[in-house]
């Protein structure tokens, strides 16, 4: 079975003015697509050939693992954007009360996690041991490695948003958090209580 790239879930141009439609053509078209080729390439005639983008995540090393892993964590963050504005549902507004106080705190929490994260990797708000925690993964990194369940996830690869923010990640990041950010998957994420799967 072929690993299939992800189809963006709006048009190219529905992030704009905050991600332009040349980050993703080149961010989802040129990036994620080179990830999915390489993954397909590496487990062809493989015992990998057949598994999941998940499985193979969670049982290889190397460039294996940094393919796979990649194609699974650009899928999520397509997900995790959205050009409509969204809310928490009300279980996910409640642990959030509980564990940060607020709103605004949690975004501060997001905010100084993906800003603040050394190189290459992936800001996560997470379900760790039934309480909601932000962390961050290293390069290819993805919580699905962990005994985590996933909600959301910022990229803050410089791929994600250099060529309209140049090294200016914080206003990337800003800007995400305060327009894109898709409560509605994260509350489905936290509702369903196990990780999002990869489509294909």
């Amino acid at each position: 079975m072929t690993i299939a790239l992800m189809p963006l879930p709006y048009a190219q141009d529905a992030l704009e003015p905050h991600i332009s439609s040349k980050t993703l053509e080149i961010h989802h078209g040129a990036h994620h697509k080179t990830y999915v080729d390489k993954l397909n390439a590496a487990i062809e005639g493989t015992d990998n050939a057949g598994k999941s983008v998940e499985e193979i995540s969670k049982s290889a090393a190397g460039p294996l693992f940094n393919n796979a892993a990649q194609v699974y964590n650009h899928g999520f963050y397509w997900h995790s954007l959205s050009p409509e504005k969204t809310a928490p549902s009300e279980a996910l507004a409640a642990a959030i009360t509980a564990e940060f106080g607020s709103m605004d705190a949690l975004l501060e929490a997001l905010t100084n996690e993906a800003v603040n994260h050394f190189a290459s990797g992936w800001a996560w708000l997470v379900v760790d041991g039934g309480k909601l925690k932000v962390i961050s993964t290293h390069d290819a990194g993805t919580a699905i490695t962990s005994d985590v369940n996933p909600l959301i996830t910022i990229d803050v690869w410089e791929h994600a948003y250099y060529i309209d923010q140049m090294n200016k990640r914080p206003a990337y990041v800003k800007a995400v958090l305060e327009n894109l950010i898709n409560w509605k998957f994260a509350s489905e994420n936290f509702d369903r209580g196990t990780a999002w799967t990869y489509p294909g």
